[in-house]
């Protein structure tokens, strides 16, 4: 029987191997590091003493394919959400609290309703969102929709960075018009917030390890792949750090890696090659019954704030340029902002500060049109990652898809 070899053991990689064994076929999982779950990772740390995440992320219930993903390993109940789609804000220039409450069905009732929606917005305010629909593969967000009412400041302009992970008006359009398709266009029931808890491995990563494991297959750790050997349109062998693996007939590969690394190992492909960081703060404090489980700032640092057990974590997305700020410093504006949006006052308690550099391609018109399909000029070799074509930003979603598409691609190669 044929064998996948799957480079990579992050949410892309996990996806695609889940999908692959759960049709019954055989994989073989190869990771560079000491641990999976790639971007989307928990481990220790020795500072604070408790488990931690390296990014805080969220789902929406309107994700299908980590739904999918997550109903296959046994692990779509191991997160906290609210009953409806409702999202707390506190905008700092002001002092204003307000909360979106979604409409549960398809007609944006809510858009109708002053306390429903953004303060000082108006109902025909949200029209450009409709425009955003129309948009092509090379007009920026800032091209369609103005910056100048309540609606952008408020609520606009801070879901377009965390889920572009770019400046707003920077962004492509169409990606943000795939987002809304998803999840606005569907109506609130799409919207519900999902978030990890107690922490990202323990969703996401461990249970499709476990899962995998029950079914023979174990990750290959420390095993870095330093050269693939092609022949005419086949990839014939893989060269990693320890091994040389020959591929027998009918086998598949599946690179699941990052792009700056697929560029080093593929000839001739284009991939997006600009970045955008992600800052995360952690603080070994315990939040009180009254803060809720993510709240978004506005005109702040911050951009949303999460709670757990143990501690509260502030994500800052778009943060390039935060990076030549000294790590006290930015983590003292940061928790000048929790303490402002909670109303309290004390010490700063223990932290730490967690910067993925590259965490994600700039999700610019120019960056996503450098995006390679999943296929590739090789009949056995697929990719997988939140940086391929999935028409998605590179979220969450957009990396499980990506397995799921490259899965199904080889095992239709069959």
């Amino acid at each position: 029987m044929s064998v996948t070899h799957i480079i990579g053991a992050g949410l892309a990689g996990l996806s695609a191997a889940v999908a692959i064994t759960y049709a019954g076929g055989r994989v073989k999982i190869y990771e560079a590091s000491a641990m999976a779950g790639g971007r989307a990772r928990s481990y220790h740390d020795k500072k604070l003493g408790i488990e931690i995440d390296n990014g805080n992320h969220m789902l929406l219930s309107g994700n299908h394919s980590a739904e999918t993903y997550l109903r296959r390993i046994g692990a779509e109940h191991r997160f906290k959400s609210p009953k409806e789609a409702a999202f707390s804000f506190c905008d700092l220039s002001d002092k204003e609290r307000f909360t979106i409450k979604l409409s549960n069905g398809f007609v944006p009732w809510w858009v109708l309703c002053a306390k429903s929606r953004v303060p000082h917005s108006k109902a025909k305010d949200y029209l450009a969102l409709l425009s955003l629909l129309l948009a092509d593969h090379n007009t920026k967000i800032g091209d369609i929709i103005p910056d100048n009412t309540a609606l952008w400041r408020k609520l606009l302009d801070p879901f377009f960075v965390s889920v572009l992970n770019t400046p707003a008006k920077d962004g492509a359009a169409c990606l943000a018009a795939a987002v809304i398709r998803e999840t606005l266009m569907k109506g609130g029931k799409a919207c519900i917030p999902r978030i990890a808890y107690p922490n990202l491995a323990s969703s996401f990563i461990d249970p499709a390890l476990d899962y995998l494991k029950a079914r023979g297959v174990e990750v290959d750790y420390r095993n870095r792949l330093r050269q693939i050997h092609f022949s005419g349109q086949d990839v014939t062998s893989l060269e990693f750090a320890h091994q040389d693996i020959k591929l027998e007939k009918g086998d598949k590969v599946i690179i699941a890696l990052p792009a700056w690394v697929v560029q080093s190992l593929i000839p001739d492909i284009e991939t997006p090659d600009k970045y955008q960081a992600i800052i995360n703060a952690h603080f070994l404090m315990k939040p009180t019954a009254a803060m809720p489980h993510i709240m978004g700032v506005v005109g702040g640092t911050a951009d949303w704030i999460f709670t757990f057990e143990n501690r509260i974590s502030v994500t800052i997305s778009a943060a390039n340029h935060l990076l030549a700020l000294e790590k006290e410093e930015l983590v003292k504006r940061i928790w000048d902002d929790i303490q402002t949006v909670y109303a309290f006052k004390q010490d700063m308690p223990e932290w730490q500060v967690v910067t993925e550099k590259r965490a994600t391609f700039e999700a610019t018109v120019d960056q996503n049109n450098r995006r390679p399909p999943a296929v590739t000029a090789w009949n056995n070799l697929f990719l997988a990652g939140n940086w391929v074509r999935t028409g998605l930003p590179a979220t969450i979603e957009s990396a499980i898809r990506s397995g799921q598409t490259a899965a199904d691609l080889a095992l239709s190669h069959s």
